[in-house]
């Protein structure tokens, strides 16, 4: 029904694939999501708030990329998130007339269907603008509007009613879907997934590389904002808990730029545990194996440098275990994607719906350091259950590749088109 000859996607979101626009998944699953439409061969276009420094619009592997708010990126180079609001209102004002002559216009010249797919709650109002407009402009049959929430954040404010008049709200998980239900709001689940490309073997000889420059049975990996969310302090209190009954466990770790990695890092001293603030440059396995083998014994080693996305699947192989242990986690692409390179993923009990407690991965039900640490030490005892675990990963993460989340979203859109009354 959506091919290539009838179907175009424009997406709309603040994160993008640019360094400066990256900030968590919202990042990651704009960039791939559109890659994968992309080398599908669907006419694709990213708007998003980019590096000021790079041209406005380029195309890249296909897809077209978009920069907006550079004005406003100029004078807040922090980040994405840097000059927020500032950049919300120069949205409002930039954004419609590109997407009208980038996007709309010509897919209805061409006679495509156009999904616009907004993403997260900076989005919301301009979809509620949008709407009107194309509706203005006679032009809203030939538009299909989604917007989709990656989390909950602004959800206590926002006008639920006036956005599902707009568009087809969806969402990332049935947990998300759950959160949602207070608010009236009964969206679509359309779930994250990883390329392709994300299964292809690992490197075993950097894998063995890191694994050998840690010096310890128990090497875990975690990385993610600095966010009480991500429970690290639980990660910290396991660390201690082996190191205290002579297991010398260590965390490779890898946080953001918020204010409480400064309560992440008092914690660990708190709790005993010496930490080494690695400032090189990380720019493959071996430098990662260097901020190991060069910190000696030190429980805790700090990544305080950009980790390029090459080295992760080779840091998850080598861990014993990929801590994505979240008390909230809408979707947990970190996790996902440590299986998919083979690694043990231990995540919380919230929306990572592809795992399968000791089927997959592992799966932590409470914020205690004694359980994770308890899981940690089966890992190192029972060497068989790690090899299963790694293979079956590998296995069942394949059925989140994004070609196939692709196939579904396209047979969903035949009911989103329907009840938008979009001509097809």
């Amino acid at each position: 029904m959506f091919t290539p000859e009838t179907f175009e996607i424009a997406m709309v979101s603040f994160e993008g694939p640019d360094r400066y626009s990256q900030a968590g998944g919202l990042g990651v699953r704009a960039k791939e999501m559109c890659r994968a439409f992309a080398a599908a061969g669907f006419r694709t276009s990213l708007y998003f708030v980019g590096d000021p420094d790079r041209p406005r619009e380029e195309v890249v592997d296909g897809l077209r990329l978009v920069r907006i708010c550079q004005a406003q990126s100029r004078q807040h180079p922090a980040g994405v998130y840097d000059g927020e609001q500032a950049k919300i209102e120069a949205m409002w004002e930039e954004l419609p007339p590109l997407l009208l002559e980038g996007s709309v216009r010509p897919a209805a010249t061409e006679g495509r269907v156009l999904a616009i797919m907004c993403e997260e709650w900076q989005t919301a109002d301009f979809v509620e603008l949008l709407d009107r407009r194309l509706r203005v402009l006679g032009m809203r049959d030939r538009c299909v509007i989604l917007w989709n929430a990656n989390n909950h954040f602004g959800f206590d404010n926002m006008d639920w009613r006036s956005l599902e008049r707009a568009a087809t709200v969806t969402t990332v998980s049935r947990y998300m879907k759950h959160l949602m239900w207070p608010h009236r709001v009964n969206p679509l689940v359309i779930p994250n997934g990883i390329p392709t490309e994300a299964l292809q073997p690992v490197d075993m000889r950097a894998v063995r590389a890191i694994a050998a420059a840690a010096h310890s049975p128990c090497l875990a990996f975690k990385i993610g904002r600095f966010s009480p969310d991500k429970r690290w302090h639980q990660s910290l209190d396991a660390i201690a808990i082996l190191r205290g009954h002579g297991m010398p466990a260590r965390l490779l770790m890898r946080g953001g730029i918020e204010h409480f990695g400064n309560g992440v890092l008092g914690h660990a001293r708190h709790l005993g545990l010496d930490v080494a603030d690695w400032n090189e440059p990380i720019e493959g396995h071996a430098d990662v194996a260097r901020s190991l083998a060069e910190t000696g014994a030190t429980a805790v080693v700090n990544l305080r440098r950009f980790l390029p996305e090459s080295v992760l699947p080779e840091i998850s192989a080598a861990a014993t275990a990929v801590l994505a242990n979240s008390g909230h986690e809408p979707f947990g692409l970190v996790g996902l994607e440590a299986m998919a390179a083979g690694g043990v993923a231990v995540v919380g009990a919230t929306g990572e719906e592809y795992a399968r407690p000791y089927g997959n991965a592992i799966v932590v039900e409470t914020a205690e350091g004694t359980e994770l640490a308890s899981a940690l030490s089966g890992l190192v005892e029972r060497p068989e259950l790690g090899q299963r675990l790694r293979k079956a990963a590998r296995r069942d993460a394949a059925e989140f590749v994004w070609p196939a989340i692709i196939d579904g979203l396209l047979e969903r859109m035949r009911y989103v088109a329907a009840r938008q009354q979009v001509s097809v």
